[in-house]
């Protein structure tokens, strides 16, 4: 079992790997590791979600999205949004991090490898594209703010890299 992962019912998990995230459609909230408690008593279901940066604008979206899918399920639901213990990169599951990389985006290094490539401009970050680790940061932000875009010197791709959080 990875770190933070939390047990969940069978028909639970089902409806919440059906929901996504809004910025990154082919990660479940479960893939992300966003869900943090589920409590569950007959067809009530109580949630505990914690946003991947306190300003993250995509949290009311999948609360709602939570909601919904739940409620169409015949549960009636309460989400409730935590900030600690802060979300962490180290929450995306791996199945996540794989969907993350087919879908073009490089998953996050451990926090010291992170700083190296962001800061320091080493070449350690994959090309999602071709493989090739001859990659450079263009900015330090990307199509979000918990993305930082590269190239590759190789194939002369741009893609984005999912910055480590902890």
């Amino acid at each position: 079992m990875q770190e933070g992962e939390i047990h969940i019912d069978k028909e639970i998990k089902e409806i919440l790997y059906g929901v996504t995230d809004p910025e990154i459609p082919v990660l479940s909230v479960l893939d992300m590791g966003i869900i943090r408690a589920v409590q569950v008593e007959e067809r009530k279901v109580d949630i505990k979600i914690t946003p991947t940066y306190s300003g993250c604008p995509a949290m009311d979206t999948i609360a709602t999205d939570i909601k919904f899918a739940l409620e169409g399920k015949g549960f009636e639901t309460t989400i409730e949004l935590i900030l600690a213990p802060a979300w962490t990169t180290d929450w995306i599951t791996m199945e996540g991090r794989r969907k993350l990389e087919e879908y073009g985006i490089a998953a996050p290094l451990e926090t010291s490898l992170d700083k190296r490539a962001l800061i320091d401009g080493e070449r350690i970050v994959q090309c999602t594209h071709c493989g090739s680790k001859n990659t450079e940061v263009k900015s330090q932000f990307g199509s979000t703010a918990c993305k930082a875009l590269f190239q590759c010197k190789d194939c002369l791709e741009p893609f984005d890299y999912f910055k480590c959080l902890k």
